[in-house]
């Protein structure tokens, strides 16, 4: 008899098992997650706002660490931008408003733009399908846009709140799924068997 050195893969009761616990998990983090964003949004906000300013401060660190670099040619733009990137940064933390009302800015001049592509191309395209959607998506973008540039640090808080609601839903149906992966396992492993029926074969 000749040995093999092949190794079976799991049996999907297994991946089951391990991927229904896995998926509650992730639901009740994912759940936490919402409830904390949805009831404190301005503090997470700050959470986010302060991160920001600690990327830019180690972005600049990293660019003045690297003028002491053998070989590097662009060693004064490396040392300005370095300087930007922390004094940035610093300012970001220490001004969570003005970090809280970039951010607002950014969202509302992408959703702008985003929408004016969206008109463009809805009113380029005459008689074709979908025309209609794309005029009434782009023209919704764009008033979006405007109100959260106009106030951009409410409308951020806004749509924080709504992050955390939709987070919230999001981790309730993945904990229900676990719970019914978990079911499934339950069944393939104890399987019912008809009445009448024996469990041996003659």
């Amino acid at each position: 008899m000749e040995s093999s050195d092949y190794d079976p893969p799991l049996a999907p009761g297994l991946l089951i098992a391990q991927s229904w616990q896995a998926t509650v998990i992730l639901g009740a983090v994912t759940l936490i997650l919402g409830l904390i964003v949805s009831f404190h949004p301005g503090g997470s906000l700050n959470v986010v706002a302060v991160l920001l300013g600690i990327a830019l401060i180690c972005s600049g660190i990293f660019h003045l660490v690297r003028i002491f670099g053998r070989g590097e040619a662009h060693r004064v733009w490396l040392g300005i931008s370095g300087l930007l990137l922390i004094v940035i940064g610093v300012v970001l933390i220490r001004h969570l408003d003005l970090t809280l009302a970039l951010v607002g800015l950014y969202v509302g001049i992408t959703w702008i733009v985003q929408g004016v592509t969206a008109l463009i191309a809805g009113i380029a395209g005459a008689g074709g399908e979908g025309r209609g959607w794309w005029i009434a998506f782009g023209a919704l973008s764009v008033i979006a846009g405007i109100v959260v540039t106009a106030t951009p640090v409410t409308s951020v808080t806004v749509l924080a709140v709504l992050l955390g609601i939709w987070l919230v839903v999001i981790g309730f149906f993945e904990i229900i799924a676990g719970i019914m992966l978990r079911r499934a396992v339950s069944t393939a492993a104890h399987p019912v068997r008809p009445e009448g029926l024996s469990g041996t074969v003659v």
